[in-house]
This record gives structure tokens, sequence and C-alpha cells, in this order.
């Protein structure tokens, strides 16, 4: 069933997108807000705790004010923000065509930001840039649940994302599946594992930076590693950019310092699958795909991660398709993503009004 609607969505897509009907079709209403987060008050980074955000509200949610409806969070990539999700892959087309066509059913859409002083908080509490999963998981949930008409329980909440993202969901999901969310899909999702062995250009570049002005300058993997150490191994105690890095310099060479990388595994979704395996366990569903030809994703990873959930018995799809890191999440969105939620989130009785 999911391969066929996946089909009829992605010919749904391809007529719109031929005919210039998009916008004709265009029901559903992308509202622009801002959530305080309680849980990201004095980060050391100086990022506001009130986060911007988009809300997609299908057509129905001004008519019918007694309906409630599933909620499908989705998270961003590594330097964009919640504006990514109406460029590269934009959702309120792919959302009202679908509709239309009676292909996904109707769901409210939250697109968070998730970016910071570093470029990316890869959701993930901290002592330096803040408490990203609080705030995913409690904060946002929250003001949501409370502002729009919800179906505020964990079998009507998804969690999706790409790239970055895509490590939120996975890592966020597993901390929280079955108690707040019933459904998670990765789109390329980065950082599943923790390699021994360090770059050293990229960590001379990292360990180089010594002021937020030096680390925007800097390319993309010495950034990402960057914000990856704030996420992953904050040091409040270490100005001016309060982290350790899991490599120190010997020599020519770069080795791992035994006392923080550990906490670097502690965050790696493919070692989190153990501890974490009875949780996953209770979701309605768990989809992740990637592209063969990902240049920032290696597929090897995400296979590891497919054999690693078969071993402890969590059920789940792992895909891969044609394309690289980011020319197809436009399609999978729409022809993936959308209808996975829409089959396997509970809507209730309240839809059918």
């Amino acid at each position: 069933m999911r391969h066929r609607l996946a089909g009829r969505a992605a010919g749904l897509l391809l007529l719109a997108a031929v005919s210039g009907h998009a916008q004709q079709l265009s029901a559903g209403q992308l509202v622009v807000d801002t959530v305080h987060a309680p849980s990201l008050e004095r980060n050391l980074y100086g990022d506001s705790p009130d986060r911007s955000m988009l809300v997609y509200l299908p057509q129905s949610y001004a008519s019918s004010p007694n309906r409630r409806y599933p909620v499908v969070y989705l998270l961003h990539g590594y330097g964009g923000d919640e504006r990514g999700w109406t460029g590269y892959a934009p959702i309120k087309p792919a959302m009202d065509t679908l509709v239309r066509a009676g292909v996904v059913r109707e769901m409210i859409i939250v697109m968070p930001n998730g970016n910071n002083a570093l470029g990316g908080s890869f959701y993930t509490n901290s002592a330096t840039t803040g408490n990203w999963d609080d705030f995913i998981a409690r904060d946002l949930i929250a003001f949501v649940d409370k502002k729009y008409r919800t179906i505020a329980r964990p079998e009507s909440r998804g969690l999706a994302g790409h790239s970055m993202g895509g490590y939120g969901t996975f890592a966020v999901g597993m901390r929280h599946a079955g108690d707040v969310f019933g459904a998670l899909y990765s789109l390329s999702g980065c950082c599943t594992q923790v390699s021994r062995s360090g770059s050293s250009a990229t960590w001379t570049a990292v360990t180089g930076a010594q002021s937020l002005a030096d680390a925007r300058k800097l390319a993309f993997i010495p950034r990402v590693s960057l914000a990856l150490s704030a996420a992953f191994s904050p040091n409040p105690n270490a100005p001016p950019l309060f982290y350790n890095p899991p490599f120190v310099r010997k020599g020519e060479t770069w080795e791992l310092v035994d006392s923080v990388y550990p906490k670097w595994v502690e965050h790696a979704p493919f070692d989190m699958i153990s501890s974490h395996a009875e949780r996953l366990k209770r979701l309605r569903g768990f989809m992740f795909d990637v592209g063969l030809s990902d240049n920032l994703v290696s597929p090897r990873a995400l296979a590891a991660m497919d054999t690693a959930l078969t071993n402890a018995g969590v059920r789940h799809t792992y895909e891969t398709y044609e394309g690289d890191h980011s020319n197809r999440i436009a399609a999978r969105l729409a022809t993936r993503l959308l209808p996975f939620f829409s089959q396997t989130l509970d809507f209730g009785d309240a839809s059918r009004r």
C-alpha cells in the first residue's frame, strides 16, 4: 500500500509542477510563530530562548473549530532554519496537493528553528548551548498543544528531519519514543556513529578558532565539528567557545581524549540502540533513508543502523534511493515521509468530523 500511495504522490506532484497548478491547489495556511523556550535560557552563546517557527495548518482548521489534528514536528539541517521547509523542500504545496488528492490526511506540521550561534544545535541537551532536546520534547510540544488544536498524545505525534534534523530524529526520538512521539522518520540522518580517528586539518582548524567570529569563518566540516563538540562535550569552564575537543594533537597526529570520547559515543544513535530498544519497540512506525550518492552521510552507516535495529528486534523500514544529500529531499518528503505519517499516526475520531 505504501509504495502505491508513494507512486501516486509522485505523479500528482509532477502534474502540479508541470501544469503550474501548485499555487492554485493551495489551501492550507503557513503561520509564522514564536515559542519561548525555558530550556534554552542562560545558554553561554547568547542565543535567544525565543525561537521562531513555522506551523502548517490544513484547510479545514479554520472551518472546523472542533476538530483536532495529529502533529508532525519537522527538524531542519545544519546551517539552516525553519525556512528551509519553504525552499529546497517546500512543505505547503506538498501537503496541499496530497491532501486535495486524498493521498495524505490533514495534519499539522510544526517546523522549529534549531539554529544557534555555531550554526546548529544538533537538538542535544548541552551545558553550554542549552537543552535543545528538552526544547523539542517539552517546551515546543507544550506550546503547540496549548495554542493549536492538536491530538495531544504520543500516538498522534511524529518526529522527522533531514541531515542534522535526521540526527535529531534518531536521538530525540530514541529518548522519547512511546511517551512523547509515536512515529519517527529520519531523512539522511547524520552523525550516527563516532570515528576513532581525527582529521588533522579539521581539528587544527577547530581548535584554532578563538572566538565566535573565528568560528563563523571556518569551512563547513570544521564548523560542524565545533558545533558537535559544543553539543556533545560542552565545558562551561573553557571560554570562549566552551567545549572539550574529542581529539588532541600529539606530534603530527591527533589522538582520542579518553575522558571526552565516551561522551560523544553516548550521543551516537548507533550506540544508543541497545539501551533504547525497548522504547523504540513502542513506536507505531519507524523509517529512515539515504541517497546512494550522499556525499555527507554514508549509506554504510545507515545500513549499520538497519542491521543493529533488526538485531535488537525493533521494527523499522530502511530505504536507499538514487540521489545525493539534498537533491531528492523534496521528493522524499512528498512520496515517503508525508504518506508515512498519514498512514502511521493515530488520527482519532476527531479526524472524521
